[in-house]
């Protein structure tokens, strides 16, 4: 007697059968990148990054906690100079950096097997949690729990949102987005191209967004206090929220597909 081995569906791409059942997510695919990797998102969370700089430089501890460039050059210098409890200290957050990369990296392929929604969604979700807490977390409470926290977020923010319609973009600091601009300024007074003018726009407006999200950042600090921190979560509710409705309809056939950059 044979038996028929029943063939189980692949979740792992794509079907134009999907996409035909699928106006939305037909248009997406012809659209090529994935709302995650639209403009609004990375100028959005770029703002927040500029928000987190005034927020942990004015009320917790003057540090920058979006990258860790600084706190490098201060942990070689207390090596240096022989400093070695200065330097254990900045092993702290320059290893909470390393495992928010290393978690965002590992847990995005745990949740890309769900098909419910995005690993870049879901993410924004954490990273709303996360400033929740710290603004609800006591004035006497030690500032490295913030900055440690703020470091590891913003590690996972940088590893996780790459490229912004297949332009490199950081969404934590603006020294990449300040060399992009002066390179394709010179490459545009030459060539007078239009990839050049993309760019010059795109890192343009990255800069821009980041310095109002540290303006607007300095000025809720200086009216709330600690509670400032809740502002940016205004922001990501609404990233959280579209990005959410993507994942599950006119993007719903589109999970498997992974964003430009990874």
């Amino acid at each position: 007697m044979e038996t028929t081995e029943k063939k189980q569906p692949d979740f792992n791409k794509t079907t134009d059968e999907q996409l035909t059942q699928n106006p939305a997510a037909q248009r997406k695919q012809q659209n090529q990148y994935l709302e995650c990797e639209q403009p609004w998102v990375y100028l959005l969370l770029i703002f927040t990054a500029g928000w987190f700089g005034a927020y942990t430089f004015l009320l917790r501890g003057g540090v920058f906690c979006n990258a860790q460039t600084a706190n490098v050059v201060l942990f070689a210098t207390a090596i240096g100079t022989g400093n070695w409890p200065r330097a254990g200290y900045l092993l702290i957050p320059i290893s909470a950096y390393f495992a928010g990369s290393f978690f965002s990296e590992h847990l995005g392929k745990t949740v890309k097997r769900l098909h419910f929604l995005r690993w870049d969604t879901m993410f924004i979700g954490i990273e709303l949690l996360t400033v929740l807490l710290l603004g609800a977390m006591p004035e006497n409470w030690p500032d490295q729990i913030c900055q440690i926290a703020l470091n590891f977020i913003c590690s996972m923010q940088f590893n996780i949102f790459r490229q912004v319609k297949g332009i490199g973009a950081a969404t934590t600091f603006v020294t990449n987005h300040i060399r992009q601009v002066g390179s394709s300024f010179s490459r545009y007074l030459r060539k007078h191209d239009a990839a050049s003018a993309e760019k010059i726009r795109t890192h343009g407006s990255m800069i821009l967004c980041f310095v109002f999200g540290g303006i607007i950042g300095a000025v809720c600090c200086n009216f709330f206090g600690l509670y400032s921190i809740w502002g940016t979560g205004f922001v990501l509710l609404f990233i959280f929220a579209r990005l959410a409705y993507a994942d599950r309809t006119y993007e719903k056939y589109l999970l498997p597909r992974v964003p430009h950059g990874h």
